[in-house]
């Protein structure tokens, strides 16, 4: 007994409690881009910590440091994962899922890449842009594959488990997905970087992959035609805006009725759920392309039903352990009671770590550069904020909007 009361307070130490990842996310935002940057070992950075990290760098103008961090990234998370490991599991099972490194959303695989691009580009490096655009395309096709498979294997969950899956399968059903997982703002900015180039045929297929998912923006549309003419535009300014944060989790607990021997007994399970930013400006004439919730809830959606069933054998495990410790017979039985159910509290947690600096939105403005040098961003008509360019030729401008400022950065386009 003594082995396993150390390893119930082994295990309430190592627990990741969800209201503290929670503040800390919430303390990010709310600093976002006016905190220093903390690039301190890299290297060894979980992924969530890399992410932000990298996130940071980027916006504070370390671009070569933005993009070693997402390349670091990218190497310790190498391929799309469509299942769990066994030791994954069973440290989830046995300690809560924040005891785990953060699995990456295939989405952020996504985000990595569209940021990579624009470092790349604002380095000049344009050779390892196109470098960068082929591997993106191949990894949105390998995660395609496993999204459809993840579909397939909840499909089998629903009929398994109907009340629970479709409870949270009915709170998902607002949200239009996107047809695929692709990210429309990656497959745009393409598109420009193809057909600034000259190279058409490679501009026409990532622009019809764009117009496809977002048909109802003009630009988009008006570039594609452009790709399908031969025609580079002149004098353009494309203005990319990234607006508000993406959706955070939150944890809420649930109580189950369970069987246990013969009788009726109440199972908490913690589960997330998205909490929506509503903290936009919207700059006039700018259209959408692409919107990050409705990228997020495609996914999410999904794993959600993954990980309520989890959370539900896992609370049923805890419950057992709690009965078994309290009915041992053992002298120590109240004391292993107690702890027992103490760390049945802790660990029994949801993982609510999302890279939850990206935007809400990216709009795109795409304006003639009319040699004033000078971009106004306007939003109901009031001035928010001034972009300075040279006087001819065609631009790529990357815009983060943020409750502390703004983040602008202008690229000169072959």
């Amino acid at each position: 007994m003594l082995k396993f009361s150390r390893f119930l307070i082994i295990g309430l130490l190592l627990a990741g409690c969800s209201a503290t990842v929670e503040s800390r996310i919430d303390s990010i935002r709310a600093g976002y881009m006016n905190v220093p940057v903390d690039a301190s070992d890299v290297e060894n950075k979980n992924n969530l910590d890399l992410l932000i990290t990298a996130d940071a760098m980027f916006h504070a103008d370390d671009i070569r440091g933005a993009d070693n961090a997402y390349e670091i990234f990218n190497r310790k998370n190498p391929g799309v994962a469509d299942g769990g490991d066994i030791l994954r599991e069973a440290t989830s099972l046995t300690l809560g899922p924040n005891a785990n490194d953060y699995k990456p959303y295939m989405m952020d695989s996504l985000f990595v890449s569209y940021y990579q691009l624009w470092a790349a580009l604002i380095d000049g490096r344009y050779d390892d842009a196109r470098v960068i655009i082929n591997q993106s395309y191949a990894r949105q096709t390998d995660m395609s594959r496993a999204y459809e498979k993840l579909i397939e294997s909840n499909q089998k969950s629903f009929t398994e488990n109907t009340e629970l899956t479709t409870n949270l399968r009915n709170e998902n059903s607002k949200w239009t997905a996107y047809r695929d997982i692709m990210n429309p703002a990656l497959m745009y900015l393409s598109g420009i970087y193809f057909l600034n180039n000259g190279d058409f045929n490679d501009a026409k297929t990532y622009l019809s992959r764009a117009n496809g998912m977002m048909p109802k923006n003009t630009f988009v549309a008006q570039d594609l035609k452009n790709a399908e003419f031969g025609t580079i535009p002149k004098n353009t300014v494309w203005v990319f805006i990234e607006d508000g944060f993406a959706p955070k989790l939150t944890e809420r607990r649930l109580s189950l009725p369970i069987m246990h021997g013969n009788g009726l007994t109440t199972v908490t399970i913690a589960t997330s759920e998205p909490v929506f930013s509503n903290n936009i400006v919207h700059i006039d004439n700018a259209q959408e392309l692409a919107n990050v919730d409705a990228m997020f809830m495609t996914e999410y959606g999904e794993y959600r039903i993954n990980d309520a069933l989890r959370a539900f054998a896992s609370a049923s495990a805890r419950v057992i352990l709690q009965t078994t410790m309290y009915n041992s017979h053992s002298g120590n039985a109240s004391w292993l009671g107690l702890l027992s159910t103490l760390y049945s509290e802790i660990t029994n947690s949801a993982d609510v770590r999302t890279w939850a600096t990206l935007p809400k939105t990216i709009s795109v403005l795409r304006v003639p550069n009319n040699k004033s040098g000078l971009i106004e961003l306007r939003s109901n008509g009031n001035l928010i904020e001034k972009v300075s360019l040279p006087t001819s030729g065609n631009y790529l401008t990357y815009v983060r909007t943020a409750p502390t400022g703004y983040d602008i950065k202008t690229i000169k386009l072959k």
